[in-house]
């Protein structure tokens, strides 16, 4: 009995923290969504284990970024732009708007075009039926979902990333070199190695990210944390639920990261395969989660497609979202996924046009898995500027009250403004050397 018990406790336990989980670990999950993977497969099949180490070096820069994010949202009730706004001259706010809209649309172009080309593994269908079909699917869910029915939805579509964990521990690894290569950094001073490497940076620490995190923390408290009298109250167990929720999802994020640069190091890399050209060359990289069954190629391509697709289910209109609250809060538009479309025609006007211009990207002739490491490195480079506004932000008393950054949140901040400013340079220096 005492153990039937404590079964039910800690399922209630479990159930209690999945409950707790919200915007950190829906932006966690679609971190790694289909730009993602192909930037990390590409790192791994090119370099092998040279980059491992960033995994782990990126986890509390990352988590750094992202709670600050939250926290600004948490504490103002106001998406990011929104406080860019009250803040900042226009000149910046409209600087800040059109980084986030325009790498935001070529990710989203990226993105679809990759789950085209998964698609096409799987069913002979013509790519332009297919991202058509996909963009439609997108579009329907985002609009005219319900945004609680919605978010539990993004939740679980975080499970298609389980592949690649599973086969980086069945297949065969020479785990001392794995252990050196995640602790000991390495770096090549060369064009191939910065640009994949502020990809790699770009895809992780991205500025929809920011963006997305803040304005779902207003979404999920807007109607929890105001008292009778209309004042935001934030309480201490309202900052560690956010902090709780956002370092499950940057944990999950960039132990998932690490598994498919592995996965990438020992499946591709060493097998021969190092420019993953095809969306076919990446599924090869799961080709040892089936080996022992028959038709294994088939089996790997099918999982590769089901993660890729789940995945840019997840992230698009998170891409597509974190636009529309920027170009919304800029002009005092009503902006939430709560909203009927009526209610916000703004907003959903953004996330539109966003995902139709992406779509439109995908007929200019530029190959979609490239495509993806492109929108990566382009979205290392926006980064930069978009962290010094961020990390002055969280910073300020006057905004924040008691809630701005500390000395450890400020630390944080400004190595990853410097880091990621450094690798953008120097890839830009190294062009052509």
């Amino acid at each position: 009995m005492p153990s039937n018990t404590s079964t039910k406790l800690r399922k209630k336990r479990f159930w209690r923290f999945l409950t707790l989980m919200g915007p950190g670990l829906t932006t966690g999950a679609a971190d790694d969504d289909p730009s993602g993977i192909a930037t990390y497969s590409q790192t791994g099949a090119q370099f092998g284990y040279g980059q491992l180490w960033t995994a782990l070096y990126m986890l509390p820069f990352m988590a750094a970024v992202q709670e600050a994010c939250a926290r600004i949202g948490l504490v103002t009730g106001k998406g990011i732009a929104a406080v860019v706004k009250e803040q900042y001259s226009k000149r910046v706010l409209y600087t800040v708007v059109s980084l986030v809209v325009i790498a935001n649309t070529i990710n989203i172009g990226a993105d679809i075009g990759a789950m085209a080309e998964a698609a096409k593994l799987l069913i002979p269908v013509p790519f332009v039926v297919l991202t058509l079909a996909i963009t439609a699917i997108i579009l329907t869910l985002e609009i005219f979902t319900n945004y609680k029915t919605y978010s539990k939805i993004l939740k679980w579509l975080a499970l298609a990333l389980l592949a690649y964990p599973i086969t980086a521990f069945i297949v065969h690894q020479p785990w001392s070199t794995v252990l050196r290569a995640t602790v000991v950094p390495h770096i090549e001073f060369n064009f191939a190695f910065l640009f994949i490497i502020t990809g790699v940076l770009g895809t992780t620490i991205s500025p929809y990210m920011f963006f997305w995190e803040a304005s779902q923390e207003v979404e999920d408290q807007n109607e929890k944390n105001i008292d009778h009298v209309g004042k935001r109250i934030v309480s201490r167990n309202m900052i560690h639920r956010m902090r709780l929720d956002n370092n499950t999802g940057m944990i999950v994020s960039e132990i998932t990261t690490w598994c498919i640069l592995l996965v990438g190091a020992t499946v591709l890399h060493q097998s021969g395969v190092k420019d993953v050209k095809t969306a076919a060359d990446a599924a090869k990289a799961l080709e040892p989660l089936v080996h022992s069954f028959p038709n294994a190629g088939f089996l790997s391509k099918l999982i590769f497609s089901v993660g890729i697709i789940g995945l840019g289910f997840l992230a698009v209109p998170v891409l597509s979202g974190s636009a529309a609250y920027a170009v919304s809060e800029a002009f005092n538009w009503n902006a939430s996924l709560n909203y009927k479309p009526r209610k916000a025609v703004g907003f959903y006007g953004v996330i539109t046009v966003a995902t139709v211009i992406g779509l439109i990207i995908n007929f200019v002739g530029i190959d979609p898995v490239k495509a993806l490491v492109y929108a990566a490195v382009l979205n290392g480079v926006a980064a930069v500027p978009l962290l010094f506004l961020i990390l002055k932000i969280a910073r300020n008393e006057k905004i924040m009250g008691q809630h701005k950054s500390g000395p450890l949140s400020n630390s944080l901040l400004w190595i990853t403004f410097i880091a990621m400013g450094a690798a953008a340079v120097a890839m830009f220096f190294t062009i052509g050397r």
